[in-house]
């Protein structure tokens, strides 16, 4: 919030300006997908701000952050290190996707 101005009256002079904030109530889980990771927020808190027709959301919490492994990835590993597909699948996830860290683990 801003120092000095009263909740009351900035809720007010936001109206003013044809602003409104509104939380979304119940909220269990908030999924954010990129191309290579994907960002869920447990619990979070999710807002929405409509100014003048156009809506933003704010989500506040703690994300995690999960790397994703792409299947060409995996047969890669696999086929340099000698093992199996889930064996590589799971180098990759402890390697954080490092396909070079991946198969070195796998091979010693």
């Amino acid at each position: 919030m801003m120092p000095n101005v009263n909740p009351r009256q900035l809720k007010r002079m936001m109206k003013k300006m044809g602003i409104s904030v509104q939380e979304i109530e119940g909220v269990e889980e908030v999924s954010i997908k990129t191309l290579d990771k994907e960002y869920k927020f447990k619990n979070a808190e999710v807002t929405i701000m409509d100014a003048q027709g156009k809506r933003t959301y704010q989500i506040t919490g703690s994300p995690e952050i999960i790397e994703k492994i792409g299947e060409e990835d995996v047969k890669l590993v696999a086929e340099k290190s000698g093992k199996s597909r889930e064996e590589a699948r799971e180098a990759l996830k402890k390697s954080k996707g490092d396909i070079a860290e991946a198969i070195i683990s796998l091979s010693s």
